[in-house]
């Protein structure tokens, strides 16, 4: 009987994909056809679905044959939600997916290879493209300026076409894999962060803890955006964005670099929220800030811990920012090598 057990046994798969739905019915079916469309087919589906009044995520899980849907009854943001499909996979991989990204058939075979290609790294991202126009990027992997500013790298340029895999601070939540042992390793998302910038901090985290992300071009998701909180200019993205990045800041960032960095954060965030049509948010931003201030001791016992668990030098983290003021302005993408022993392996 125990033998016939362990035959019987489900295989585990090799990825777990994770999609959060919350009022996502103008995109998560379509989301959900380009994932049952992957030509690499070893991988379960976690849908969460976050309280959404609509029921899309219901009607959805059926597009994908065998996907475990977990219905919240609130809206634990997309930090919490995928911290519980993460808890709930069986994949040796953790791979995050926007209902509002669409990935093109070989994407997940293209991050597999990937994985294939760079043994020692544990954290990869994807090439994304705006939906409406897939000349023009989205991001290849998220930049930190030295401002403590992150941004998608290459966000609104055309796309070159022959961008080089490579080192970038830190993965796009969008579309993302990542060794799932490290990522419950390292606590996952921040839930306090609710939604937006809990991707830029786990990949902070990630540098501080010495573990690199690679970008792969090769595998390409179509990204809406913001498709469920009203854009990245409503009032709801702009709070959690304000408010988060100075979380990460204060959080992440190693005692020698603060005061190269608050000073610049302040003053780049001021410049940002006074700029031309960002002044009719000034209320939200000071808002924003003020929430930040109100949250701030929660964030120094967790930048304690976070601190504690360092590998990596503050002159490292330096040198994986940007210090170039025209790669912010511009949002350029920022790709370097890996050090020799992270070679890829051909």
């Amino acid at each position: 009987m125990a033998q016939r057990n362990r035959e019987d046994k489900p295989q585990r798969p090799a990825i777990t994909v994770a999609v959060v739905a919350y009022r996502s019915g103008a995109t998560l079916a379509r989301c959900l056809e380009r994932l049952a469309a992957q030509t690499f087919r070893d991988f379960e589906l976690v849908l969460v679905d976050n309280a959404s009044p609509d029921g899309e995520a219901q009607a959805a899980a059926a597009i994908v044959p065998g996907t475990r849907l977990i219905e919240n009854a609130e809206n634990l943001g997309f930090a919490g939600a995928c911290n519980q499909a993460a808890a709930a996979g069986r994949g040796r991989w953790l791979v995050l997916l926007n209902p509002d990204a669409y990935p093109e058939p070989a994407w997940l075979a293209e991050l597999v290879d990937a994985a294939g290609r760079w043994p020692q790294v544990r954290s990869f991202t994807s090439r994304q493209v705006m939906d409406e126009d897939p000349a023009v990027l989205d991001g290849l992997g998220d930049v930190m300026s030295i401002p403590c500013i992150p941004y998608r790298g290459g966000y609104l340029a055309r796309d070159p076409g022959d961008t080089p895999e490579g080192q970038v601070f830190s993965p796009c939540g969008a579309a993302m894999m990542i060794d799932r042992e490290l990522f419950l390793a390292l606590g996952g998302f921040d839930e306090s962060f609710f939604c937006y910038c809990e991707d830029v901090d786990l990949g902070y985290r990630l540098q501080l803890a010495g573990e690199p992300t690679v970008v792969v071009p090769s595998a390409v998701v179509r990204h809406v955006g913001s498709a469920s909180s009203g854009g990245s200019k409503s009032e709801f993205a702009l709070f959690h964005g304000y408010r988060n990045r100075f979380w990460v800041l204060v959080k992440d960032t190693p005692a020698l670099l603060l005061p190269l960095v608050l000073p610049g954060h302040l003053l780049t965030a001021a410049y940002i929220a006074l700029r031309g049509p960002n002044r009719r948010y000034l209320g939200v931003t000071l808002r924003a800030y003020r929430a930040a201030l109100a949250g701030l001791p929660a964030v120094l016992r967790r930048r304690r811990e976070v601190q504690r668990g360092r590998r990596r030098s503050a002159l490292a983290i330096a040198r994986a920012m940007t210090w170039n003021p025209r790669d912010l302005s511009g949002r350029r993408a920022v790709i370097r090598p890996l050090d020799p022993v992270r070679s890829p392996s051909r």
